[in-house]
């Protein structure tokens, strides 16, 4: 037999399917994000996009890390070694006079060197290589004078050393320089740094003396609070202000000459002539060249 006949079923109007149309968009558009027009009378498409505005695909790439800039950065430092370790190897050359600002002097000198025979050359060459890979670190840009240590090399003069880094001087324009020397004064108990800058003599040197003086002392407060002690022989209070120094005169640029300590002494010798004292050094005038660009 066959299976009585059901009984249709009503089947609901369109306005009733197309108001549940409607409300199974918008929850749709409520899970996604894109909320429907409710102006329009019907339901928006979830994806709906012109055919000229479609949607760029989420990147995939980390969001970019900002790191702090260098206190350093786009700053310009030369430091002079002093002195040449060949130097000795060529009296002509060393001994010939050269403009030391309104006056002339030797190109250069031989330097001195602890008793034991510790050149003058070969430490401030071992403290400026310290000091130009700290700067660098710290973001700055690092000139030096001279670019070996060479018993086979003499120079540069001081007038060249002198220059180096002003404005019109091939390469970049220095914020400052520094010239690292140590002294041999035989003077009995004479030890001690000190640090020279230098005098306001027209028209040599008055565009700079007074920057050059706050860099004394910046450098000289550095040296003192590493543990060193200032001079107890030559200058005041570990400053030495000086017009006779080709290096000081022909700068364009805030320059110091520091003398680290005296070589003569076997105290200070002791400091010089060891690996950590060096880098002391180096150390102390790195973080005197950050405070004084600071200010």
């Amino acid at each position: 037999m066959m299976p009585a006949r059901q009984p249709l079923r009503r089947l609901p109007s369109v306005a009733v399917l197309m108001a549940a149309l409607v409300c199974l968009e918008l929850l749709l558009a409520a899970c996604s994000g894109d909320p429907a027009d409710p102006s329009s009378g019907a339901p928006t498409p979830r994806h709906q996009t012109s055919h000229h505005e479609q949607r760029p695909p989420r990147s995939t790439e980390p969001a970019p890390t900002l790191e702090p800039e260098l206190p350093l950065a786009h700053r310009v430092v030369v430091i002079d070694p002093g002195h040449q370790l060949g130097n000795s190897a060529f009296p002509a050359e060393v001994g010939a006079p050269v403009d030391a600002g309104g006056f002339t002097k030797a190109c250069n000198t031989t330097g001195t060197a602890t008793d034991a025979g510790y050149p003058e050359a070969t430490f401030t060459w071992e403290v400026a290589r310290v000091a130009q890979r700290l700067l660098r670190h710290l973001g700055a840009r690092v000139l030096l004078t001279r670019s070996s240590n060479s018993a086979s090399e003499w120079g540069p003069c001081v007038d060249e050393r002198g220059r180096a880094g002003n404005p019109g001087q091939p390469g970049p324009t220095a914020d400052l320089k520094i010239s690292i020397h140590a002294d041999g004064s035989y003077a009995e108990g004479a030890h001690g740094f000190h640090v020279i800058a230098p005098e306001a003599v027209a028209p040599w040197t008055t565009d700079i003396a007074e920057s050059s003086l706050r860099l004394a002392e910046v450098v000289r407060d550095t040296l003192a609070a590493q543990g060193l002690e200032p001079s107890t022989y030559v200058g005041s209070d570990g400053i030495d202000i000086r017009g006779d120094l080709g290096t000081l005169n022909l700068a364009d640029i805030p320059t110091v000459m520091v003398e680290l300590g005296n070589m003569r002494d076997a105290g200070d010798a002791a400091v010089m002539t060891s690996t950590a004292g060096r880098r002391g050094y180096a150390s102390a005038l790195a973080l005197a060249v950050e405070r004084f660009v600071a200010r």
